[in-house]
């Protein structure tokens, strides 16, 4: 005999991920340690900028430091991304907009290595466009990737020319939450060079930025290309 998909209206999940300050699904969701409340990250950001309180239930966060008590949810966010069709696509579009409409280009973050990166204005969507469901997250979901150097050649700066060493264990296999941040504090760990360098990381000639992850980066730089994904590594003077 076989079982029947269980069928549950959106609205009966809607009080558990919707923010109750925006009344909008959570978007960067963020929980407040102390009470174990979540919202969206720039409602509650906002919020603790004139009050010491959680607007939810009303305890104390902290007297002087309140955003040192937020921590991301990212369990809760792929569940939201997961549970509301297109959401995720239309965040991203959102986000593409914005940058795009303000010229944004503080995102390019100072001069990088000639020849290095082509830098472009916001990710692409016609990866995540084209593929059913993209937005979803499985449980538990892993993804496979290749952190390769980007140059076999020293690499010439000021007064010094240096070249990166490689990684020991080069493929990783990974939660696809991990962010970009996560990737280069595992990259300083391994490798060994001056601290004035920065490091960069590339997939599909775009440079990352810290808070994407990996799941972001496999649908907007890399998919439908396979597995492993292939992210490179460089380093600069300029802080990225």
């Amino acid at each position: 005999m076989m079982e029947e998909d269980l069928k549950i209206k959106i609205q009966l999940i809607n009080p558990h991920i919707v923010c109750s300050m925006c009344a909008g699904y959570f978007i960067d969701a963020t929980t407040i340690t102390e009470c174990l409340h979540t919202f969206c990250k720039s409602c509650i950001v906002k919020h603790l900028q004139s009050s010491k309180n959680c607007p939810q239930c009303g305890v104390k966060v902290h007297e002087t430091q309140p955003l040192l008590h937020l921590r991301p949810d990212r369990t809760m966010q792929d569940i939201v991304y997961k549970l509301v069709p297109h959401l995720f696509e239309s965040e991203e579009k959102r986000k593409e907009e914005f940058y795009n409409s303000r010229g944004f280009e503080t995102q390019k973050k100072g001069q990088v290595l000639a020849g290095v990166v082509e830098k472009k204005s916001g990710p692409k969507l016609s990866c995540i466009l084209s593929i059913p469901n993209a937005h979803q997250f499985q449980f538990d979901e892993k993804i496979c990737l290749c952190l390769e150097r980007y140059s076999m050649h020293p690499q010439h700066f000021i007064n010094q020319s240096f070249t990166l060493p490689t990684l020991d264990k080069k493929f990783l296999r990974c939660s696809a939450r991990v962010c970009v941040a996560d990737l280069k504090q595992h990259l300083n760990e391994h490798l060994d060079f001056p601290s004035h360098f920065h490091l960069l990381l590339m997939c599909g000639a775009e440079e990352l930025r810290d808070e994407m992850s990996l799941k972001q980066v496999y649908l907007m730089n890399w998919s439908p290309r396979g597995t492993p994904m292939f992210i490179f590594y460089t380093i600069s003077t300029t802080v990225s």
